[in-house]
C-alpha cells in the first residue's frame, strides 16, 4: 500500500485539480501554436492569444473531468476490492471511458470504455516494465571470492559448499 499518497476524498480532488492544469498547459501549447499558424502575417501575435484564450481553459476543463471521473471510480473500485493493485485503474478507466461516452449511445461507451481500459492496461504494464528493470538495475551481486587454488572465481554452488 502507497503510504506517501493521500486518502481517497482528497486524492480526488488533487488528481483532479492536476490534470485540469496538465491540461490547461498542454492547451496552451497547442492552441497558442495552432492560433499563430492559422493567422495572418500581421496577426499572428494577436491570433496565437485569442486561440489560447478561447480554447485552453475548455482543454483544460476536459482533462480536469477525466480525472475526476477517473480517480472516484478508482477510489470507488478500491473500496470494493480492498486492494490497490493496477487492476484498479484498469476498471476505473474502464467505467470513466464508457461514462464520458455514454452520450453517443450505447455503442459509443462500449468502445470508448474498451479504449479507455486499454489505456490504462498499456499506462499500467509499461510503469509495472520500468519498475522491474530498475529494480533489476538496483540489485546487488555478490562479489565473487578468490578459492584456495589461486585466483579463480568461487562459483554459487562452490561457495555454497564451503559455507556449509
Amino acid at each position: 500500500m502507497d503510504l506517501t499518497r493521500d486518502p481517497c476524498p482528497w486524492v480526488v480532488m488533487n488528481d483532479a485539480g492536476g490534470a485540469f492544469a496538465m491540461g490547461s498547459v498542454g492547451g496552451t501549447i497547442w492552441h497558442g501554436i495552432k492560433g499563430f499558424r492559422n493567422s495572418p502575417y500581421g496577426e499572428r501575435g494577436i491570433g496565437a492569444i485569442t486561440a489560447v484564450k478561447a480554447r485552453a481553459p475548455v482543454l483544460g476543463g476536459n482533462f480536469g473531468v477525466w480525472g475526476l471521473l477517473f480517480m472516484s471510480f478508482n477510489c470507488a473500485v478500491q473500496g470494493v476490492r480492498k486492494k490497490e493493485d493496477p487492476w484498479n485503474g484498469i476498471v476505473a478507466g474502464f467505467f470513466t471511458g464508457g461514462s464520458l461516452a455514454s452520450r453517443g449511445g450505447i455503442r459509443a461507451a462500449r468502445n470508448g470504455a474498451v479504449s479507455c481500459a486499454i489505456l490504462i492496461a498499456v499506462i499500467e504494464g509499461v510503469g509495472i516494465g520500468f519498475q522491474r528493470m530498475m529494480a533489476d538495475n538496483t540489485r546487488l551481486e555478490a562479489p565473487s571470492m578468490p578459492s584456495q587454488q589461486g585466483n579463480t572465481a568461487v562459483t554459487g554452488d562452490q561457495l555454497g559448499a564451503m559455507m556449509a
